[in-house]
């Protein structure tokens, strides 16, 4: 057995920042400290920041009134903002700058007059916080059977967005469908999908050339872990998406003469090397040598927190 570690994984710049920011806050100001949503989607971090005295809301109504708040690396909408300036919450912002990103494509395209399509995957937090960047005029579109649906007011003012951590695929052929249909619609300068997002993609589409089984690191409410899985799947390997060692399953490995470990943007590399340790034990594999590929990406903390 040949264990191959993809390269790059785990923690992006964003989720860094977004850690960092709330183990920051609570060493300067002390617990508690609010987090509105899951700062990343990760339970293990969450589990260790909140036995730190991090408190994780959903809606801002939990939160007492002059307190601290920091907003999750995916973002929230303008009325969340205002209302948390309203209850004047101390509030320091951990939305990850690439989803910042969008927002301010957004609110740009909405001040021109246009109508903007996202492409993501409803109820999932940052596309409720890019949706939110504007009152009206937003679409949302999850599949290409979605864009024969979609219903415009002027198809020559209709621009679209997508979510930073969607399947790069998947993203290229709902747009391909927007643009056969609407031939008029402006996209970002710059792809959306975040640089983190599509690395980690091409790295796991590496590994299904040698693997036979792919094990994912991230939490399954994690959109870029399961994204994973999937690009996994489509390349022929078999793909599991995991939290912890412990759920591993012996019966994954009959048959396996090689399998890669790769984790979401979200999960620690702490998780990666207990399930390097675990399927070891279980096969007597060996980890082959590989050279860690850096992406050299570094964002900075609010300068409120330095």
């Amino acid at each position: 057995m040949t264990i191959h570690l993809a390269s790059p994984r785990g923690f992006c710049a964003g989720v860094e920042r977004a850690i960092a920011i709330v183990e920051r806050a609570l060493e300067k100001f002390g617990a508690p400290i609010y987090v509105r949503h899951e700062v990343v989607h990760n339970r293990y971090v969450v589990a260790e920041l909140r036995a730190k005295g991090a408190v994780f809301v959903e809606d801002l109504d939990a939160i007492p009134d002059g307190a601290t708040v920091i907003f999750s690396a995916h973002g929230v909408s303008k009325a969340v903002r205002a209302e948390a300036a309203r209850r004047q919450l101390t509030v320091f912002d951990a939305t990850c700058p690439l989803v910042t990103k969008v927002h301010l494509e957004v609110a740009r395209l909405r001040t021109q007059g246009y109508e903007v399509v996202m492409v993501g995957h409803k109820g999932h937090p940052e596309v409720e916080g890019t949706m939110g960047q504007a009152v009206d005029g937003m679409h949302l579109v999850e599949k290409v059977a979605d864009v024969e649906q979609l219903t415009v007011g002027n198809p020559a003012q209709l621009a679209y967005v997508t979510q930073t951590t969607l399947s790069v695929d998947d993203a290229a052929n709902i747009v391909a469908a927007l643009r056969r249909r609407f031939p008029a619609i402006a996209g970002p300068k710059k792809d959306d999908i975040c640089y983190a997002t599509q690395n980690r993609q091409d790295a796991v589409v590496r590994l299904t050339r040698q693997c036979d089984l792919v094990i994912v690191v991230g939490s399954r409410n994690s959109s870029n872990s399961n994204r994973l899985k999937e690009v996994a799947s489509l390349g022929g390997a078999r793909a599991h998406l995991i939290d912890r060692a412990s759920e591993i399953d012996p019966a994954w490995f009959v048959g396996v003469s090689n399998v890669g470990i790769t984790a979401g943007a979200s999960a620690p590399e702490v998780l990666v090397g207990e399930v390097v340790d675990a399927v070891s034990r279980l096969t007597g594999g060996t980890v082959a040598a590989a050279h860690d590929q850096s992406e050299g990406i570094f964002f900075p903390l609010p300068k409120s927190l330095d």
